[in-house]
């Protein structure tokens, strides 16, 4: 989960919120750029974090608060195998698509393990298998995941809480395109994205946080509960073509 704090508490944004996020922004894209298979490609993108679940996992820091993502421990080879065969009842794309997110997530623990270099084997090779039936081409491929991963930055961007003060830009990451695309917060907190990549030139997305009005918690079980009990606030953002 991500985990910002407010001046009563904690704002929580639970990972599949993020990964929703992400397909809101992928959905705003200019259409005659959209990537391959686009619908499934969404697809990808709202699910690329089901791996997490919040409410069944160690989430305190050793001084009670609410750990975010960052701080958590590394996921097991079993949950990230998981994570990859369920995405299989979506489709050999969503799946390709989740195979190189997780590939590229654990290539740099690469050693750690038998287990892990294993598995990250067996993903290249799969993910090749998985392309040549699906009849598309390498740069396709890598294009639809490089449109995955700039909306999923551009998501933490968001829930992370980065956009810089005083109007400066920030760099997403490059585009499908290969193109670098920069965000910017205006005086008036709407945001805009240079070049513009977006369909219109006016949109807004949102996510849900929980609001957690307590700084420390006793036990995981009791973080669970005033997740699961705690008020839902809508966080937007508006987007303005220049």
């Amino acid at each position: 989960m991500i985990v910002n704090a407010t001046p009563n508490g904690w704002e929580i944004i639970y990972h599949r919120a993020h990964a929703l996020l992400a397909a809101q922004l992928a959905g705003q894209w200019r259409r005659k750029n959209f990537p391959a298979r686009i619908y499934e490609t969404l697809a990808a993108i709202s699910h690329h974090d089901d791996l997490e679940k919040e409410w069944q996992e160690d989430n305190l820091t050793p001084g009670g608060a609410p750990m975010d993502f960052t701080m958590s421990q590394e996921a097991s080879v079993e949950k990230i195998v998981d994570l990859v065969n369920n995405a299989r009842y979506r489709g050999r794309w969503v799946t390709l698509l989740t195979s190189k997110h997780i590939s590229r997530l654990n290539e740099a623990k690469r050693g750690r393990s038998s287990e892990l270099d294993q598995f990250l084997d067996e993903q290249y090779h799969n993910q090749q298998r998985w392309r040549e039936e699906l009849g598309l081409q390498e740069e396709e491929v890598n294009a639809a995941y490089a449109f995955m991963q700039w909306c999923d930055r551009l998501s933490l961007i968001l829930c992370q809480q980065e956009l810089p003060a005083d109007e400066r830009f920030l760099e997403i990451s490059l585009g499908p395109d290969g193109q670098r695309y920069d965000i910017m917060q205006r005086s008036d907190n709407s945001l805009t994205v240079q070049p513009w990549p977006f369909e219109d030139e006016k949109f807004t997305v949102n996510v849900e946080a929980c609001d957690l009005h307590q700084v420390k918690f006793e036990s995981n079980a009791q973080l669970t509960q005033s997740l699961q009990t705690a008020p839902i606030k809508v966080l937007e953002w508006t987007f303005v073509k220049t």
